[in-house]
């Protein structure tokens, strides 16, 4: 005979454990946050705003702060992080305007046009490069495209035109923006198609006997439904892309240099780097206190970005709620 383990929880109970899981989660975040703004004041002190901009050598500041004692003169937290910064939005905009134009047009095709046995075996694939850890890709863009742009796509004179400023070794702006893509993109296909399958067939179908194109049905109705799925995909994988650091610190080519769109083609091919690789490639330094507390500015850069986007994307989807769908 099964014994029997207890009587179910009320509603109450249930509401109050959730509630205090939720409280615990919250507080945490928040004590990172103190944690990693106390630790990053002394570069606002001494900075203000102004190590967001330009000037000097960044990598030179950076040596010079590690190479401080334990009590650093004013002038050691001198910083410029402009290039950092300009690193951060190229790659996180690039990408992920590139990766949900091909989400959007995959999903549609998945759901809408694809075969049902097609479709049985597109999710599930997708979902599992969504979980690829991006290590894996950062590899493969090392042992594979790197190599393959430096030998063979950039030619002697690119590299001769820009040699006394920079070094094109391969690793640059269009294999990160590559790889990167890559990564995000499956997570948004995820996201999209689940709203695209939600949507009621009925209302595409409505739309096409009123004489509606079936490819235009499809994009002015269920595109239009799923639109603050859209929204929500682009945000995760935004914010997925601005804390990326592995991957890029691999493929990027490391270096502290704002790549120029002035330099042509080779702009492409341009090394740079990002704020939360930056924060890996140098995480050694931490001890030194003017380029430990430079570090956590730049984490606190990156949590304030994801606030900031979070709460962009549920002001965009304010006025897209009258057309969601729940499934």
């Amino acid at each position: 005979m099964l014994k029997r383990l207890g009587s179910p929880w009320s509603d109450h109970r249930a509401e109050r454990l959730l509630g205090a899981v939720s409280l615990l989660v919250g507080v945490v975040v928040v004590v990172m946050v103190v944690f990693v703004a106390i630790h990053a004041w002394p570069t606002f002190q001494h900075n203000g705003l102004g190590w967001l901009g330009s000037g000097g050598n960044l990598s030179t500041q950076i040596s010079a702060m590690g190479a401080t004692n334990a009590h650093p003169p004013p002038s050691a937290y001198h910083l410029n992080a402009w290039p950092l910064v300009y690193g951060t939005l190229l790659i996180t905009a690039v990408s992920v305007v590139l990766g949900l134009l091909v989400a959007v047009f995959s999903s549609i095709f998945i759901v809408e046009l694809a075969p049902a046995r097609l479709r049985r075996i597109a999710i599930p694939v997708i979902r599992l490069l969504a979980s690829v850890p991006s290590v894996i890709y950062g590899l493969i863009g090392v042992l594979v495209l790197v190599p393959f742009v430096g030998n063979d796509i950039i030619t002697s004179s690119e590299k001769a035109s820009v040699q006394n400023v920079v070094q094109l070794t391969g690793a640059g702006l269009i294999v990160t923006v590559a790889i990167l893509t890559v990564m995000i993109t499956p997570i948004m296909i995820a996201l999209i198609c689940e709203a695209l399958v939600s949507v009621p067939s009925s209302w595409r179908e409505g739309a096409i006997a009123l004489g509606v194109n079936p490819l235009r049905a499809i994009l002015a109705v269920t595109i239009r439904a799923a639109r603050p799925a859209i929204v929500a995909a682009a945000v995760l994988a935004t914010a997925r892309a601005l804390g990326e650091a592995i991957m890029i610190s691999m493929v990027s080519g490391g270096s502290l240099f704002s790549p120029k769109p002035i330099d042509g083609l080779v702009f492409l091919f341009e090394p740079l780097s990002t704020l939360a690789a930056t924060i890996v490639n140098y995480h050694d330094g931490i001890s030194a206190p003017a380029l430990g507390s430079s570090l956590y500015a730049f984490a606190l850069l990156l949590l304030f970005s994801a606030f900031v986007l979070s709460v962009a994307g549920y002001l965009i989807k304010l006025p897209l709620r009258k057309y969601q769908v729940r499934g």
